[in-house]
């Protein structure tokens, strides 16, 4: 039976503007229990038990197009406090995100390689 989501990968084609998107912008701490493998990458503790995977790797799905609003792609969803403040974060750094079009408190952003990302705000 699953338990949960253990963790969410996405592949990077420059690993230090991924940083600067995941670390600098939204706060996330490398994990540095990330063992030596075949491919650079950094791997985020979200929560306890949940982490994103980011991995320096040629992307399979280069040169396709990807749908404006981020819900109707394929996306991961992040509980936040608060949604707007978040809106306000992204706005300031310039990075462009779409409200949720069901009503609810939520955004969809995409990081520099075009992955899309969902923000719930918490009840």
């Amino acid at each position: 039976m699953i338990l949960g989501i253990h963790h969410a990968t996405f592949i990077s084609s420059d690993l230090a503007r991924s940083r600067d998107f995941y670390e600098g912008l939204l706060g996330l701490k490398p994990d540095p229990k990330r063992p030596l493998m075949s491919f650079e990458g950094v791997w985020y503790d979200v929560a306890p038990n949940q982490q994103v995977h980011l991995m320096l790797l040629p992307d399979p799905d280069a040169g396709t197009e990807r749908p404006v609003h981020g819900g109707r792609d394929r996306h991961v969803a992040f509980m936040v406090d608060d949604v707007q403040v978040l809106a306000a974060h992204l706005l300031s750094a310039g990075v462009a995100f779409t409200l949720s079009q069901s009503g609810r408190r939520a955004l969809f952003c995409r990081d520099p390689d075009g992955n899309a990302l969902e923000f719930v705000q918490a009840s």
